[in-house]
């Protein structure tokens, strides 16, 4: 019997309509399109507008698109696991709010938070009920309504967040492609460098909490930017080395898109060229969980049945990873 990979059969993504270019930005804080787009690599960014809405909105509009590319119901999804930073609430869980508005009716799934790297480990978690013979059509979701715990006035985190979201749908292969191997690293000394100090169990929502303005993202941009620079770069490598992957082998990187520095770092690191790297955060910024769906979505006409593609990223926590998978489909 041949063993059984979980593959990508479908994928689709969404952006809100509203963009945020630097020239905004540069009337909202101390900052300059030059310098923003030197250090990061960004243009501008989608923000979600509109009274009540939130990650989960955003997430309707990605995932009917992936059930009428893939041609099936809603009702035949198993498993939905959304991985986001941004929950619509602390509870219910998004994913079973996604669930209702979409018709799911028969799946059951909860939320996974790994923020930057929760996409990567949703996948490999969505691989194992896959792979087990469990469920036969899982949906992973990574999307974000970043500016909804963005500061405005923080120059270091608002030029880099925005608003989107991707999705995956995973299902059964026999012929040797889909999901080949996962690397998934956490270390939580990095929660003091990149996160949101209050809003949980620690720091529970007060009048003195949000003066403090300690409910939006914080980031020490120094320290993160060297862990990230490095072990994302280190975990890529490491899973090529892994699988005996040359640079040549490998058809596509698809790094998180958190600074175009970190990801001219992975791709050198790889030895891959950069005419195989897929780059949108000039575009979208780092949307978080919806980075790499999003560029999977972008790319997907490009992608080839048998195509060896790397997955990499870097979060708060902190977390990273790495995926190594086979396309399993021409589009």
């Amino acid at each position: 019997m041949s063993k059984i990979h979980a593959a990508i059969t479908a994928v689709n993504g969404y952006v809100p309509d509203y963009v945020l270019t630097n020239a905004e930005l540069e009337t909202m804080v101390e900052t300059s399109d030059e310098w923003i787009t030197s250090r990061t690599g960004i243009k501008e960014r989608r923000i979600l507008k509109g009274e009540g809405l939130g990650t989960s909105d955003m997430a309707v509009h990605a995932v009917n698109g992936l059930l009428k590319k893939r041609g099936i119901d809603a009702k035949e999804i198993e498993l939905i696991i959304f991985c986001t930073t941004t929950p619509d609430f602390t509870f219910p869980a998004t994913a079973n709010v996604l669930a209702d508005k979409i018709g799911a009716i028969n799946a059951w799934g909860y939320d996974l938070q790994a923020a930057c790297s929760g996409f990567i480990f949703g996948l490999s978690t969505g691989a194992s009920f896959i792979e087990s013979g469990k469920h036969k059509k899982v949906l992973v979701v990574g999307g974000d309504k970043m500016s909804s715990i963005i500061n405005y006035e923080d120059r270091t985190t608002c030029i880099i967040f925005g608003d989107g979201c991707g999705c995956a749908l995973l299902e059964p292969n026999e012929e040797g492609l889909g999901i080949m191997d996962s690397i998934l690293r956490t270390d939580g000394s990095g929660r003091n460098f990149l996160g949101m100090k209050a809003g949980g169990s620690v720091i529970p929502a007060t009048h003195e909490s949000i003066n403090a303005k300690l409910h939006y993202a914080h980031q020490e941009g120094p320290t993160v930017f060297k862990f990230a620079v490095t072990n994302m770069a280190d975990v890529a490598a490491e899973i090529m080395e892994r699988n005996g992957l040359t640079a040549d082998d490998v058809a596509w990187l698809v790094p998180h898109q958190a600074n175009k520095r970190i990801i001219d770092a992975t791709a050198n690191r790889m030895g891959v060229t950069t005419d195989k790297v897929m780059i949108n955060i000039e575009r979208y910024g780092n949307t978080t969980n919806g980075t790499i769906p999003l560029c999977l979505w972008e790319w997907e006409s490009k992608l080839r049945k048998g195509d060896n593609i790397v997955l990499a990223a870097f979060g708060g926590g902190f977390t990273w990873g790495s995926i190594y998978l086979k396309w399993a489909y021409n589009s």
